[in-house]
């Protein structure tokens, strides 16, 4: 693609450390920074100057990236592998916005949803919808698996401290101990339970339902499943098959892809567990993204800043990896979170038209919480020979916790990107040696194992505190840098055909653990399973 050729002759010029740029340009610090919905992103830690930006915003310029935006928000199927719109958007609109597919307005529909959602999670709180034995639900499980996991646990746990409704528990591995784990330490009887797939075949998921099917009809009766259950589908046949009732299941629709859908009924634990109230807030924020994304000019905006950026990295430098690193303990799983909206969306080979791809596509996401990783993988990251940019993310001020823990924590973030950025090199650490009473020898001898090279890039991501508005806006940030990224790569970031073959694969197999028969598959799968079943109690 000619739009990535260019990024990476521009990346052979570059010959500037992050020291260099911030010694010629005293006003480095303020000008690299962009603002929005509640988010400071400081990209002043990166290889790039102003010329390298120009270039990298005409580089956008020249792709037809304004113009999908504007088809996005217009509703128009641009995700052309399954003739879909992508209106994630909407979920989080009013009514008075005007998304729509095909001419018409889903905001009536999605407020609809949104209402229906909202008014069952209140009954639940409230305690007028309660258990078979009129007992008020106390605990609610989510079983689902992808984004009908990742997202609503990951803003549960993020917005723990907001919980004042019934206790929320999520399931997603058909690993038996997960379900069984969660399910040891609950009361039937004051149990709800959510099954999340839109299809309602999702193998993990409905695995998983029908084993709390009959840990609930064990104790209190068939019956009882329907006043425990509810929906989060679009197969109304197969649910009412389950047992469960057309007013307790809860749709989206088809321009929802997984990883974007925890703006929908897939959010339902939440509302029950926060209210209507939170979760409008935590709507809020992502809208008011949105619009930056939109309206804000490329030089600050903020997810066209993080995809440039990235874009530059990896096909200017051949970086294969990103670091999430949130220095903010509720926001543990989020790094997980992105991993399956980055990856899943632009982890592809081909184009949009389907035409083998002859550059690099999505890095791998990773990360941790600081400062659990400064102990683990930063040794990696400050002395490796690999080069890894980091997103860092931290807040101004804590919510239920101590003001003296969170400055010691966020002392720690700033001085992670300062030590990765800048470094100390071998004769500083040389001469600090000698002035602690080391013998000449000895720091030589130990001067290039305590050198830290720096020149390694960062971007500050910053908010005043974890309230639903930010993590809102966050979450929306990255999906716009998502969007933005699959258009410079040319790709379709809305569809996962990758996940089905081993889907397939595994649904061919499995008669195989009973029949011991593995013939259609490979000598090396044959010999596993032998192997397995030669070894099973």
């Amino acid at each position: 693609m000619i739009l990535i050729d260019e990024i990476a002759s521009i990346s052979k010029q570059w010959n500037q450390t992050l020291t260099a740029l911030f010694k010629n340009d005293p006003g480095r610090a303020s000008r690299f920074v962009a603002e929005g919905a509640g988010l400071r992103l400081d990209y002043s830690k990166h290889w790039l100057d102003s010329a390298v930006l120009a270039k990298l915003f005409d580089a956008l310029e020249a792709s037809d990236f304004s113009e999908t935006r504007a088809a996005m928000f217009a509703g128009d199927r641009i995700n052309t592998s399954e003739n879909r719109a992508v209106l994630h958007i909407a979920l989080r609109g009013e009514l008075t916005d005007n998304f729509g597919v095909d001419g018409c307005s889903v905001m009536p529909s999605v407020i609809q949803a949104r209402d229906q959602a909202y008014a069952f999670a209140e009954g639940i709180r409230e305690g007028t919808f309660v258990g078979i034995t009129g007992e008020a639900f106390t605990d609610v499980v989510n079983i689902g698996i992808g984004g009908s996991d990742l997202g609503p646990l990951m803003v549960s746990e993020a917005l723990k401290p907001m919980i004042d409704g019934p206790r929320v528990h999520y399931v997603s591995n058909v690993d038996g101990a997960h379900l069984h784990d969660v399910l040891a330490a609950l009361n039937p009887h004051t149990t709800l339970i959510l099954i999340a797939s839109k299809t309602f075949t999702t193998q993990e998921t409905m695995h998983n339902a029908y084993k709390a099917k009959r840990w609930i009809s064990s104790v209190l009766g068939e019956p009882a499943v329907a006043e425990h259950f509810a929906a989060l589908s679009t197969n109304i046949g197969a649910v009412r098959a389950f047992g469960i009732a057309d007013t307790r299941t809860f749709g989206f629709w088809d321009w929802v892809g997984g990883r974007y859908s925890v703006w929908s009924t897939i959010g339902l634990s939440l509302m029950i567990a926060m209210g209507s109230e939170i979760f409008d807030r935590f709507l809020s924020g992502a809208r008011e993204m949105d619009r930056h994304f939109r309206d804000a000019p490329a030089d600050n905006n903020i997810p066209i800043l993080m995809a440039l950026i990235g874009i530059w990295y990896r096909n200017g430098f051949g970086l294969d990896t990103q670091a999430i690193l949130p220095y903010e303990q509720r926001l543990h799983r989020f790094s997980a979170y992105l991993q399956q909206m980055e990856m899943e969306s632009n982890g592809k080979r081909v184009d949009r038209a389907g035409n083998s791809l002859d550059y690099d596509t999505c890095p791998v996401i990773w990360g941790e919480p600081g400062t659990n990783g400064q102990h683990a993988f930063f040794q990696l990251l400050h002395q490796g020979t690999m080069v890894c940019p980091v997103d860092f993310i931290l807040t101004a001020n804590s919510i239920n916790t101590d003001h003296e823990s969170h400055s010691l924590l966020n002392a720690n973030c700033l001085a992670q990107a300062e030590a990765l950025a800048f470094g100390k090199s071998t004769n500083t650490i040389y001469e600090e040696m000698l002035a602690d009473g080391l013998s000449g020898s000895d720091a030589t001898r130990l001067a290039s194992h305590r050198t830290f090279p720096g020149n390694r890039p960062s971007s500050l991501i910053m908010m005043d505190a974890l309230t639903p508005e930010n993590l809102g806006a966050l979450i929306a940030a990255y999906e716009h840098k998502v969007f933005t990224q699959g258009i410079l790569w040319n790709v379709n970031s809305y569809d996962q055909w990758g996940v089905e073959l081993g889907k397939a694969q595994c649904n061919a197999l499995r008669p195989s653990f009973e029949s011991g028969d593995a013939s259609k598959f490979s000598t090396s799968t044959q010999e596993s399973l032998r192997w397995l079943l030669e070894k099973k109690y």
